[in-house]
This record gives C-alpha cells, sequence and structure tokens, in this order.
C-alpha cells in the first residue's frame, strides 16, 4: 500500500486531449482566416507546420531563452512564413483566435473523468503545467475537470517552467504536501518525469503513445485506467 495523499497531475496530453483538441482548433481557423484563399491546401497541412515551430519555441521558452510574447506570436510567423504568407497582423489575430477557441474544445484523454472520479475520493488532485493561465483554467472549466483538483499551479504563477525542479517545489507548498506523500502524473518523459524526479518526487510516466523513455519513472502506464490498480 503506498503512502501517497497527493496526486500531481499534467493537464495537456495527460488529461486534455490536446492533439485533438488542437486539430478541431485549426479547422476553425482555416475557416475564420479563409486560408485556402491564400493558398493553404488543408487545415492539417498548416497544422502539421504549425506543431513543428510550436515545440521548437516552447523548447526554448521553457529553457528561459524567449518571451511569452515572442512565443505566442512567433509561431504563428514562422508557419504562415511556411505557405508564402508574410503577414504580421495575420499572425497577431491568429493567436489572439487560437487562445480564444482552444479552451472551448472539451475532448479529454480515454476514461479520464473515470479516473479521477475514483481518485477524487481517495486523494488530494491537484494540477502542474507549463500552459499559459488565460488558457488552461479555462480549459479546466469548460471540459468539467475543475472540481477535481485543490490546486492550480502554472508556470506563469510559479515563475519556472518544468522541468526545472522549483516548480515542483513551488506546487508542493502551495498544496502543503511533502515529496514523500507526493507523485507526478504527466506524459512528457523530459517535462514530467525528468523533472519530478529532480524534485525528490515519485512519478507516473502515461506512455499513451508506447515510447521508449529515456528514464525509468517510479510506474509507467499505457492508460489513465491503470491508475486505479496503483491507486
Amino acid at each position: 500500500m503506498n503512502n501517497y495523499k497527493h496526486l500531481f497531475f499534467d493537464l495537456d496530453k495527460t488529461l486534455w486531449d490536446f492533439t485533438e483538441n488542437t486539430k478541431e482548433t485549426f479547422v476553425d481557423l482555416y475557416n475564420i482566416f479563409n486560408l485556402k484563399e491564400y493558398g493553404v491546401s488543408s487545415p492539417f497541412a498548416f497544422h502539421k507546420a504549425y506543431e513543428i515551430h510550436n515545440d521548437k519555441l516552447w523548447d526554448l521558452y521553457r529553457k528561459g531563452e524567449v518571451e511569452k510574447s515572442f512565443l505566442t506570436k512567433e509561431r504563428y510567423i514562422r508557419t504562415l512564413k511556411d505557405f508564402g504568407i508574410f503577414d504580421e497582423n495575420l499572425a497577431v489575430e491568429f493567436s489572439k483566435k487560437y487562445i480564444e477557441l482552444a479552451p472551448n474544445k472539451t475532448k479529454l484523454i480515454d476514461s479520464a473523468l473515470d479516473v479521477l472520479n475514483y481518485l477524487y475520493e481517495k486523494y488530494s488532485l491537484h494540477i502542474i503545467t507549463n500552459g499559459f493561465n488565460e488558457v488552461q483554467f479555462f480549459k479546466l472549466k469548460n471540459s468539467g475537470l475543475s472540481a477535481y483538483f485543490k490546486t492550480v499551479t502554472t508556470s506563469e504563477d510559479a515563475g519556472y517552467n518544468k522541468p526545472d525542479k522549483r516548480i515542483f517545489i513551488y506546487a508542493l507548498q502551495k498544496a502543503s504536501a511533502v515529496k514523500s506523500e507526493s507523485i507526478m502524473i504527466g506524459d512528457d518523459i523530459s517535462v514530467d518525469i525528468m523533472g519530478a524526479c529532480e524534485a525528490g518526487i515519485d512519478q507516473v510516466f502515461v506512455n499513451l503513445e508506447n515510447k521508449i523513455p529515456k528514464v525509468r519513472a517510479t510506474y509507467e502506464i499505457k492508460s489513465l485506467k491503470e491508475l486505479m490498480e496503483i491507486f
């Protein structure tokens, strides 16, 4: 029997289905901004190009090498350029509309609510996310997740991004939790698992894509339902 009292969850790709919700948002954006008239073949082609730039810029942001304001606009500037569109104002409008639309998407990872209902009765549940406040809190509310979590720690609030161990320490303090009674649950081996490990917190690697991990987590699962076997 484990001694855990506090379960800390990542949000995107662990509970909130970031991939599918973002795809839906990009279909909306494609139509709203008439990208077909700009020669963009499909929303999926545009989204695929965006993912490459977004991932690179987020990596820089996590390292503190770029500011939030740069990331949120630059990812669209670079994506539009890939399609021969050199319009900074359009990139700005894209950024604003994405932040407006994305949090209203509500698809969750399979069994997320079933698992949370089970865990909620037994543990104190918390969120640690690198996402921006204006997006993450609306995601939680609109997808029916807010009521499950006693605390939500964002990188903006903490002043540090995962995998920096200081965001985990900040989250522990906010939750009045101690390391030995806490565990981090997330899908990103470098950001969630290695970060929590560095902070001295046990981890559950949610390996939905059957990746080969760089390090061994305390636990590894292939579906969220397996959390009910651990806890």
